[in-house]
Order: structure tokens, then sequence, then C-alpha cells
């Protein structure tokens, strides 16, 4: 398996993960924001080595909310 289908591969997983906790098991809030973040740091390494924007755009953005999510669960 290649590098770039590893990273897509880990960022699904750990979107699914985001969703399954949110959607599921809300009582674990900071988890879901966790793996989202994971998800999102993974892609955006994705879509740097594929020059996709877009999609890095998309990344950025969703890693910075779920930062400012992490920051106000654990303050």
């Amino acid at each position: 398996m290649k590098l770039n289908d590893i990273l897509q591969w880990t960022g699904t997983c750990s979107f699914m993960c985001m969703y399954s906790i949110m959607s599921v098991l809300p009582q674990y809030r900071p988890f879901d924001i966790l793996f989202g973040a994971i998800g999102g740091i993974v892609y955006l390494i994705w879509s740097l080595r594929v020059s996709n924007k877009p999609q890095i755009l998309t990344n950025i953005v969703g890693l910075s909310i779920c930062l400012i999510g992490l920051y106000k669960a654990f303050v």
C-alpha cells in the first residue's frame, strides 16, 4: 500500500470514529473533536502531497475549528 493510500484510510477511519462518537457516545465529547483533529491533520498532509488546493483549505479550516473546540473542552 502506498503512503497516500495509508494517509487517506487513516483519515477516513479517524473521521468515522469522530462521527460514531458524536452520534452514539456524546458523553465522550472531547474524543470526537480529537479524532476530527487527527483526521484533519492526516488529510491535510495528504492534500499537500497531492496539491489538492480545495482540500487543503477545507482541512485547514476544519482543523482550526477542532483545535478551538479542544481548547474550549479542556479550559
